[in-house]
C-alpha cells in the first residue's frame, strides 16, 4: 500500500481509502452491504489490503455502527473519519428534508454520538458534512477545535467547503483535509480549490471518484439501476445525459483496455496523479475493492493524460452533480 500525508502536519493515510456510505441500512444505495457479517468482512478485507482511512458520517444510515464493530480489536489499523451536520426536520440525523446545523452545540451532541455508535474514544479526522449559512464558519470550526482539546478529536476537515471558507476556517484551527466531490466529471475544485489547497498544505479526499459508479463502467442502461436507488433522481444518470455519459465512458473503456486496467481503475489513477488527492471509492463487493486498489500499481504517462483530457476533458460531463435541493446545500 502507498501512502500519503493528510496535509503538511497530517498524519500518514493509505493512497486510497474506503468510503462507507455503501456500508450500513439507508435510503440512498440500494446496493449497501445490509448485512453486519457480510460489512465486517468487507472492511477487514480493505484493512488487510493496507487501507486505512475509513470515512463514514453519522447521516449514512448506521454505516457508524457497522464501521465500529468491524474495528473490534483492529482499531489500531484505521484511520477513521466521519461526518457531521446534516438533521432533518425534526432535529434528527436523518436523509430526508435535511436541513444543516452547524452550531457549536450540535458540533459537541454529535460528535458524542458517533463516537458511541463508532465504539472509540477518539475520532482521527472529523468533518463539518456541509457548511452552514446561518453559522459563521468560525463559530462551528471553533467549537471543533475544543473536541480536539478535549481529545475527543485528532484532526478537523469541511466537506464541500470553497476556497474562502477554508481560509477562514484555518485562521482559527489547523485544517488536515478537505473533502469535495472529485472525479473525471466533476473537475471543479482544480480552479481555485486545489490550488488554495495546496498553498495552504492541506490534502484533498476526493468523494464519488467513480462518478457514483458510471465511470467504473458498470451501468449500460437506466435499467441496471434498482427501482429505489438514489441515482436515479441524480441528473447525470436521467434521459439525454445518460446516453451522452454513456458514450464517454465507452471511449475510456477502450483506453482502459489499452492500458490492461478497467474503466474504474483508469479514473482512479487519473484522480491520484495528484499527490495531495486520496480518493476514497465507496463500495459492496469485495471485488471492487480489490480492484480499486489495484488502480494504485496503474502508471499514467503524459501521453495517457493528454489522452484522457481528449476523451473527458473538463465539464465533459452532461447535467449537473446534484439535483436543485442538493446543490442549494452546498457552499458558495
Amino acid at each position: 500500500m502507498q501512502h500519503r500525508t493528510l496535509g503538511v502536519h497530517g498524519p500518514s493515510v493509505s493512497a486510497l481509502g474506503l468510503g462507507c456510505m455503501s456500508i450500513g441500512i439507508h435510503d440512498i444505495y440500494t446496493s449497501s452491504v445490509r448485512d453486519e457479517s457480510a460489512a465486517v468482512t468487507l472492511i477487514h478485507r480493505a484493512l488487510d489490503l493496507g487501507v486505512t482511512l475509513l470515512d463514514t458520517a453519522d447521516i449514512y444510515g448506521d454505516s457508524e455502527l457497522m464501521v465500529g464493530q468491524a474495528l473490534r480489536g483492529r482499531r489500531e489499523q484505521a484511520f477513521v473519519a466521519t461526518k457531521f451536520g446534516f438533521v432533518n426536520a425534526s432535529g434528527a440525523v436523518g436523509t430526508r428534508d435535511r436541513t444543516i446545523d452547524g452550531s457549536p452545540a450540535h458540533v459537541r451532541e454529535a460528535c458524542d454520538a458517533s463516537l458511541r455508535r463508532l465504539g472509540i474514544d477518539r475520532i482521527d479526522l472529523y468533518y463539518l458534512h456541509r457548511v452552514d449559512p446561518q453559522v459563521p464558519i468560525e463559530d462551528t470550526i471553533g467549537a471543533m477545535a475544543e473536541l480536539v482539546r478535549a481529545g475527543k478529536v485528532r484532526y478537523l476537515g469541511l466537506s464541500e467547503a470553497t476556497a474562502a471558507t477554508v481560509r477562514r476556517a484555518v485562521a482559527v484551527h489547523p485544517v488536515a483535509a478537505i473533502q469535495t466531490e472529485y472525479s473525471l466529471w466533476s473537475r471543479d475544485p482544480e480552479t481555485v480549490l486545489l490550488p488554495t489547497l495546496r498553498e495552504l498544505g492541506i490534502a484533498l479526499v476526493a468523494y464519488s471518484p467513480l462518478g457514483r459508479g458510471f465511470l467504473a463502467g458498470r451501468f449500460r442502461t437506466i435499467d441496471d439501476l434498482a427501482p429505489d436507488d438514489w441515482r436515479r433522481g441524480n441528473p447525470r444518470f436521467q434521459g439525454e445525459n445518460f446516453a451522452k455519459n454513456l458514450a464517454v465512458v465507452e471511449e475510456l473503456r477502450r483506453l482502459a483496455r489499452q492500458k490492461g486496467c478497467t474503466p474504474a481503475q483508469l479514473a482512479l489513477a487519473w484522480a491520484m496523479r495528484h499527490e495531495q488527492v486520496i480518493p476514497i471509492p465507496g463500495t459492496s463487493s469485495i471485488g471492487r475493492l480489490e480492484e480499486n486498489v489495484a488502480a494504485l500499481d496503474v502508471h499514467l504517462t503524459p501521453d495517457d493524460l493528454d489522452h484522457i483530457e481528449t476523451l473527458s476533458p473538463k465539464d465533459a460531463a452532461a447535467g449537473t452533480r446534484y439535483d436543485p435541493a442538493s446543490l442549494a446545500l452546498i457552499d458558495g
